[in-house]
């Protein structure tokens, strides 16, 4: 999903678009962006195949294009759209004042925390200025997004642009040729010439701290090319630290909002705390044999348990029957824990 502007008085759009091809922009949006432009470009280029595009009013180009009021309009167009699972905005970039740029991706990175279906891509600041880029991984904290650096140098474009889109280019080619739990890193970018910051290794060690959000580098390598070179998130729960990891719960908490939703009208018993046990098993043990689970059993992977315990007569006068699911994306045996929360509101993961 992109969000951007046109610039001046240009046409804007009330509901997103579907796009399959790039001349398909070329034709629906010759008023947008440049930066918008060339995002939507470097998605396809680098293996994007469908995106959704919506265009919204802008401010005055001269202090920001984009206001806290617009982009907060957007966010709630595409609130329910349940197709799109990533998030652009390369548009924020247009803004002067770092301020005002850490309060617009903070609020992207809310909007995804609150949906929970969907994942924020977020631009570094075009600086050379490491302090700043700490300064976004210190103060963008959320569970489903990341950022990455520094901004690229294309051959359409006279100045470096944003690289969200190329990033989530590669996104959507990483998730068709292997699945949502590999990192999407190691991609070689399509279409980029140079960038506008050479990042060495104590830069990388800098910008990806052991513990924590970090910073994902984009680097150019001597006989390598130029690749996405990182792939942390920007949350701070332990686990969820790595992009594959967090989009993988997210895949998860689409399918059982697809799949368990009708579950919502059974007796809150044992037969129903069987049932969903049962679907959750065979779908975790459809992640391990696509290798998304790590361990050489089943046993090793993931666990379910959905009994009395996880559903105490307390959550059962809520309304809620509780499943408890523990992972291992990375490590056999080393359990991510998350509680499916299952009631009239749909489901959610603790």
């Amino acid at each position: 999903m992109f969000l951007g502007v046109t610039p001046g008085e240009g046409e804007v759009s009330s509901v997103p678009q579907l796009l399959t091809l790039w001349p398909e922009f070329l034709r629906q949006f010759r008023g947008a962006s440049r930066f918008l432009t060339e995002a939507v470009q470097g998605f396809f280029a680098n293996g994007g195949e469908r995106c959704y595009v919506l265009l919204l009013p802008t401010a005055d180009p001269s202090e920001s294009p984009l206001t806290i009021a617009s982009l907060h309009h957007g966010l709630q167009i595409i609130e329910s759209l349940e197709e799109i699972d990533l998030v652009c905005v390369p548009d924020i970039m247009q803004t002067r004042s770092l301020t005002a740029i850490l309060n617009l991706q903070a609020m992207v990175l809310e909007h995804c925390d609150q949906l929970g279906d969907r994942f924020a891509i977020l631009d570094s600041c075009n600086t050379a200025d490491l302090a700043v880029l700490n300064q976004q991984r210190q103060q963008l904290v959320g569970h489903n997004g990341a950022i990455y650096a520094p901004w690229v140098i294309v051959e359409s474009s006279p100045d470096p642009i944003p690289a969200c889109g190329h990033i989530a280019g590669v996104y959507a080619r990483n998730d068709r040729e292997v699945g949502v739990h590999r990192a999407p890193a190691n991609y070689i970018l399509e279409g980029v010439l140079d960038l506008s910051l050479s990042l060495c290794d104590q830069d990388w060690e800098t910008l990806n701290v052991k513990a924590g959000p970090g910073v994902n580098c984009i680097r150019s390598f001597r006989s390598r090319g130029i690749r996405v070179w990182g792939a942390r998130t920007t949350s701070t729960v332990p686990g969820w630290h790595y992009v594959g990891v967090r989009r993988l719960i997210i895949t998860m908490l689409r399918w059982a909002d697809h799949n368990l939703a009708g579950l919502v009208f059974e007796p809150n018993d044992s037969a129903l705390w069987i049932t969903l046990a049962r679907e959750l098993t065979v779908y975790c043990e459809t992640l391990w044999h696509q290798g998304a689970l790590q361990g050489a059993d089943p046993e090793a992977a993931f666990y379910v348990k959905c009994d009395a315990e996880t559903n105490p007569r307390s959550s059962r006068n809520l309304g809620q029957v509780v499943a408890e699911v523990g992972i291992a994306p990375t490590t056999p045996a080393e359990f991510i824990v998350i509680s499916l929360v299952h009631n009239s509101n749909g489901v959610t993961f603790a």
